[in-house]
């Protein structure tokens, strides 16, 4: 009875009862390999611009602040505040948070909140004195509205 249901099952069974298979994919012949395929270079890391740009007078502003007694970051962020519904905010940090963007210029590092990216992109910070205020200005060419202060703005999709 073992021999004819091994001969439906296509193996053998020897006076032992180790079961071979008689025909088997591993005994008959394999194609031959393919040839490697040619390696593709892999692409080298280009420059990309950063988020935002810092001018010298701003580096220099910043490098002061930076020359603390405790060395802290800044994060650059926007809050909404204003008539026009967003305003800039700068913050000391130690760390970067999760998503920020680090940006690096003339060896000054700030943080850009990754909540703030899509309004941010592309501006330019800047350090302005005069005789009645000193401070960061953002020329940001997003903008497609602003209050009369100045304070706040609000960011518009490019059509």
């Amino acid at each position: 009875m073992l021999t004819a249901l091994s001969r439906r099952l296509s193996f053998s069974v020897s006076p032992s009862y180790h079961v071979r298979t008689v025909a088997s994919a591993a005994s008959r012949p394999r194609p031959p390999p393919a040839p490697p395929s040619v390696q593709r270079a892999r692409p080298s890391p280009r420059a990309t611009k950063a988020v935002i740009s810092i001018t010298p007078h701003a580096v220099q502003r910043l490098r002061d602040l930076l020359q603390g007694p405790t060395p802290r970051s800044i994060r650059i962020g926007v809050r909404n505040k204003g008539c026009a519904g967003l305003s800039y905010h700068l913050d000391y940090v130690d760390k970067p948070g999760k998503f920020d963007e680090v940006v690096e210029q003339d060896g000054v590092r700030v943080f850009v909140d990754g909540r703030a990216l899509f309004s941010i992109i592309g501006s330019e910070m800047d350090w302005k004195e005069d005789a009645l205020s000193a401070k960061f200005v953002f020329n940001n060419p997003n903008i497609k509205d602003a209050c009369g202060c100045g304070e706040s703005f609000t960011v518009g999709t490019q059509p």
